[in-house]
């Protein structure tokens, strides 16, 4: 645990480093300088901003899912079906070398599963009634080892981290090219003694959200891209440890089934996502990519 923190804090200064090398590179491009401790007061507010919603969300994850996803945690099994269900995640938690995550079940249809948590050793593993109900014992199985296999990998911290470092480059340089058009603006007004810097401010406020959402949309590419990876890597942790049949029949069964909206903090924790407009912007790769990449084990 202690390598693994040591690891997120040297994650976090080499954004910090690379932010600020990236930052004097287009100051430079642009032949506009800026002090260092204009830099660093930036630097630092872009990461405030980058960072603090993505953190928040980390620490507050398996509260929040709970809520919105009507999750009915087990504390004492009592079916046959939820006693499996808490023995199985038990001995793959195990295998993969995590402590006992939480284990609940809420009420769709559809056959589904996720897992949240702010560390590997607290985490939260949720399937629907729909995959219990719907779903053989070797694909129930198989599905949990996908979920452990999350847990196992800190995918969920490593995610916010990913989404952070997007942020604070999305802001930094909106907030640098902003202030370069603005500043420009401004020295023209000066010249013209009736004019005041009202129309950099307005036009600084209006270039920094365009960029934003402009720059905002390239990092979710990023993050999306990320988020299809990390399932093909799940998909490989189950079937190290349960082999990879079983995991191939449990997605063929997710193709025969129409995956139902979720709120946004839900549908990149889900082993089922549902279809977008563009792969680009999905947080699951198509099932058929998935099962390939399976049968190419």
């Amino acid at each position: 645990m202690f390598l693994r923190s040591m690891a997120y804090m040297l994650t976090m200064v080499g954004v910090l480093i690379t932010v600020t090398i990236v930052g004097n590179i287009i100051l430079a491009v642009l032949g506009v300088k800026m002090n260092g401790a204009s830099m660093a007061v930036l630097l630092l507010t872009s990461a405030i901003f980058g960072f603090a919603g993505s953190l928040i969300s980390l620490f507050l994850s398996k509260t929040i899912v709970k809520k919105s996803m009507g999750v009915e945690v087990i504390t004492n099994p009592s079916s046959q079906a939820e006693k499996w269900l808490v023995n199985t995640v038990a001995g793959l938690a195990a295998k993969k070398g995590v402590k006992m995550p939480e284990v609940g079940i809420y009420q769709a249809n559809e056959m589904n599963a996720f897992a949240t948590g702010w560390n590997r050793n607290d985490a939260l593993v949720a399937v629907s009634t729909g995959l219990l109900d719907k779903m053989e014992q070797d694909e129930i199985e198989a599905v949990l080892g996908h979920e452990l296999s999350h847990v196992a990998n800190g995918d969920m911290v490593t995610q916010t981290l990913l989404q952070g470092v997007v942020n604070t480059f999305v802001y930094f340089i909106s907030f640098v090219l902003s202030s370069i058009i603005a500043n420009a603006l401004a020295n023209r007004d000066s010249e013209n003694s009736s004019s005041s810097g009202l129309g950099s401010t307005i036009v600084y406020h209006a270039v920094a959200s365009l960029l934003q959402v402009v720059f905002g949309i390239l990092g979710t590419m990023v993050v999306m891209w990320f988020s299809r990876w990390r399932e093909y890597h799940a998909d490989r942790g189950s079937a190290q440890v349960l082999g990879k049949d079983a995991m191939i029949n449990a997605l063929e069964a997710l193709k025969r089934q129409v995956v139902e909206e979720k709120p946004e903090n839900v549908k990149a924790l889900c082993i089922a996502g549902a279809p977008s407009f563009a792969e680009l912007f999905m947080t699951h790769p198509p099932l058929e990519k998935r099962i390939a990449a399976l049968k190419a084990l």
